[in-house]
């Protein structure tokens, strides 16, 4: 980990940009709630997790002690697909009427690449706003795998093959997360 944050690995402005640019339209699918075109960039092996946090002293932290953590949640293609049918019956009482959420992804980085698989670490904010009062952010970091694979224009393009989100918050402050983070 600290190899990554003092020595970046170094890629191509277009490589930044193409990566940058993925991450952005997946950013505007979750927002303007196109959740199937959203579920189309997903691999279908894809491993998507929300970890919990954990707060430990320094004096524990220095004998190696730490609270166990654990997945608020811990989702494969298929329980991925089964929430957002579960949004369009209307029945999931958490987004009716529907959330209006901002993602915002920043300090995109290439940590590391290989074949055609490629590790990025990114900051993200997303904000919610449901019903009247109902307004949270969720603030935190992830690291996605992208994996690069042909595009039906003959291009390429890349897919989401894992993605690991954390939260800075130690204490979910939300009543739920029944938004795509």
């Amino acid at each position: 980990m600290l190899d990554e944050l003092t020595r970046p690995l170094r890629v191509s402005a277009d490589l930044q940009h193409e990566v940058e640019q993925f991450l952005y339209l997946e950013a505007a699918l979750l927002d303007d709630r196109r959740l199937r075109k959203w579920l189309d960039l997903l691999a279908d092996d894809i491993e998507y997790t929300l970890d919990t946090n954990s707060l430990a002293q320094f004096r524990d932290r220095r004998r190696g002690w730490a609270p166990p953590t654990t997945y608020i949640f811990h989702e494969d293609k298929y329980q991925l697909e089964r929430r957002v049918a579960r949004v369009e019956t209307g029945q999931a009482w958490a987004e009716e009427p529907a959330s209006r959420t901002r993602h915002f992804v920043t300090n995109v980085r290439v940590l590391a690449q290989a074949d055609d698989e490629l590790v990025v670490g990114c900051n993200y904010l997303v904000h919610r706003a449901s019903k009247a009062h109902d307004h949270h952010s969720f603030i935190g970091t992830r690291r996605d795998t992208l994996r690069r694979i042909p595009a039906p224009d003959g291009g390429e393009t890349f897919i989401i093959a894992r993605r690991r989100l954390e939260l800075d918050e130690f204490t979910l402050m939300s009543a739920n997360v029944s938004i795509i983070l």
